[in-house]
């Protein structure tokens, strides 16, 4: 811990070009069934899976959500984040990289020039990995690690810490996403070896062990005038950037829930029956319906998902303050309803299988781990308030989470 993360320089052999939904589906299932083998491994030990992100960027499922002018097949969003979810059940943490990576590019798709969509969409096809660095909300000039951003010339200086980023280690770009000394937004993106930017592998959490989490160090580093996205000020309009965010999210959570419910299944069908009333755990009625309950909440989720999905997808097509808004509740939706049976599926793993599920060598608990880092990074609490404040009192949800 607390290492300074250099990037392996290397020329990359272009990805496999995906053709179709079908096809990135296929690819997922197939990259989900290795990444699951080591999983277990790789978090108890926090062993960061580089091969494993080497082979996420050949497999082209980088570039899926580009649009199909620009070469990609512009995937549709509930399509998307199945492809999420398959890659969670394996392994969450490397999920968790595209995750950030996708919400990246639906800000180019945004905000980027013509120019810059077509360089950088072209990048994400390739295989490069894209990671973002937030300014948080309501820091000020005056924290001393607070990112301090300054003019010069057509371009801007940055300096600062900022709070761990996700994924950031394995990051090929970065996209920096600060606020101005007139609180409007600034948006580059810049190599991630880039002078002056400075990677830190201080993730500590007690899940998403090996998602490649670090805090970032800006050194005066210098954003050019290409660097910055040509129409940043659409950032902060209404835009589906942050939905897709919350539902790449969303996947993510109903990943964990899929696999703890298989890893609860698989040790109770194991185990004798603990009462000596039955002679397997899994003939159990008590067992049989809590299994068959989280069972039905994982396709209701499932369900809320794809349906988050399509308004995405129809906010994309036509980008009107009300479709953004119908997308922005439907994706709070299933972030909640996700997170939750995310969590219930990883507590019943324990409940039906006993103490015995408890053994360290096991690591069953990582599944609860994973889930409760995750959840974290989006409150449940304010989710409900904005929800309940658009209904009760007509208040729009905010327009962006950039800022």
């Amino acid at each position: 811990m607390g290492t300074v993360s250099q990037l392996h320089e290397h020329v990359r052999q272009p990805a496999h070009p995906i053709q179709s939904e079908e096809e990135a589906l296929d690819i997922a299932r197939s990259l989900a069934t290795g990444f699951a083998q080591q999983a277990s491994d790789r978090d108890i030990n926090r062993i960061l899976p580089y091969d494993e992100v080497e082979a996420l960027s050949q497999s082209g499922l980088l570039g899926i959500s580009v649009p199909s002018e620009h070469g990609g097949i512009d995937i549709s969003n509930c399509v998307l984040a199945e492809v999420i979810a398959i890659l969670a059940e394996a392994d969450p943490s490397l999920a968790q990289i595209l995750q950030t990576h996708f919400h990246v590019l639906e800000a180019v798709r945004i905000g980027g020039g013509e120019d810059q969509r077509a360089f950088l969409f072209d990048r994400a096809i390739i295989g490069d990995r894209f990671c973002g660095v937030f300014s948080e909300p309501g820091i000020g000039g005056t924290d001393q690690n607070a990112l301090h951003l300054t003019s010069n010339g057509r371009g801007f200086r940055l300096s600062g810490r900022s709070s761990p980023s996700a994924s950031i280690l394995f990051s090929d770009w970065i996209a920096l996403f600060v606020p101005d000394d007139r609180k409007k937004l600034v948006a580059a993106v810049v190599p991630r070896n880039t002078e002056g930017i400075q990677i830190i592998d201080d993730w500590d959490g007690f899940g998403q062990r090996t998602s490649g989490d670090g805090t970032t160090i800006l050194h005066d580093v210098y954003l050019n005038a290409d660097a910055v996205l040509l129409h940043r000020d659409k950032l902060a309009q209404p835009t589906v950037i942050d939905c897709v965010n919350q539902l790449t999210h969303a996947g993510i959570s109903l990943g964990i829930a899929r696999s703890a419910l298989a890893a609860a299944m698989a040790f109770v069908k194991s185990q004798p029956s603990a009462d000596g009333g039955f002679e397997r755990a899994a003939d159990d009625p008590l067992t049989v319906t809590r299994i068959g309950g989280i069972a039905i909440r994982i396709e209701a989720a499932t369900a809320i998902v794809e349906r988050a999905g399509s308004r995405i997808d129809a906010a994309q097509i036509n980008l009107t303050e009300d479709h953004v808004v119908d997308a922005a509740l439907s994706v709070a939706a299933a972030v909640t309803v996700t997170a939750d049976i995310a969590m219930e599926a990883a507590n019943a793993l324990f409940d039906l299988a006993g103490m015995m599920s408890a053994r360290i060598g096991l690591n069953l608990d990582r599944h609860w781990r994973n889930a409760r880092i995750h959840t974290l990074r989006d409150s449940a609490r304010r989710t409900h308030t904005i929800v309940g404040n658009y209904h009760l009192n007509g208040v729009k949800p905010p327009k962006s989470s950039l800022l």
